[in-house]
């Protein structure tokens, strides 16, 4: 079966650009020409550029969000969950309750495997997540009350009544 190619033109009109019918009288699939295949080639470069392009982004603003000099502060210490029980039942007891089962607030048992110690102060100390407000702690303090947390995920939270 011989098979004939109807080539592709750029500024060819759209009927120049259906198949061409071969020997036997049936269509066939025009042949990529050059200038195709480098606009697809460009276009898929265009498109791993921009992947890349991303994940770059999405890299630095994590890099930023952790490299944030408050967040580093907080990190560099040990927090005593002792202190960090306090300051939860005085600024967060009234919305997530006073052994954290969730009120207004979500039940904060379990947080610390859903977000890792560096996202858990970006929440505290945003206020994105409204009603939550926007808190100021010094770094100790925010380095007491992540230990706190971390000591809610040993202590199962109280039964519902």
């Amino acid at each position: 079966m011989l098979i004939r190619w109807a080539p592709l033109s750029l500024s060819a009109s759209s009927d120049d650009q259906q198949p061409q019918p071969d020997s036997l009288g049936s269509p066939s699939t025009p042949a990529p020409t050059e200038a195709g295949l480098r606009h697809r080639t460009f276009i898929a470069a265009l498109a791993t550029l921009a992947a890349i392009a991303c994940a770059v982004l999405a890299f630095a603003l994590y890099q930023a969000a952790v490299a944030d000099p408050y967040t580093q502060a907080v990190l560099a210490l040990d927090g005593d969950p002792g202190q960090g029980g306090r300051l939860f039942r005085t600024n967060c007891a009234g919305c997530h309750g006073l052994a954290a089962q969730g009120l207004v607030g979500p039940n904060l048992h379990g947080v610390t495997d859903r977000k890792d110690n560096a996202q858990l102060v970006k929440q505290v100390v945003s206020g994105r997540t409204p009603p939550m407000p926007k808190f100021d702690l010094d770094p100790q303090a925010m380095a007491d009350l992540i230990s706190h947390l971390h000591h809610l995920d040993h202590h199962p939270a109280p039964a519902a009544s």
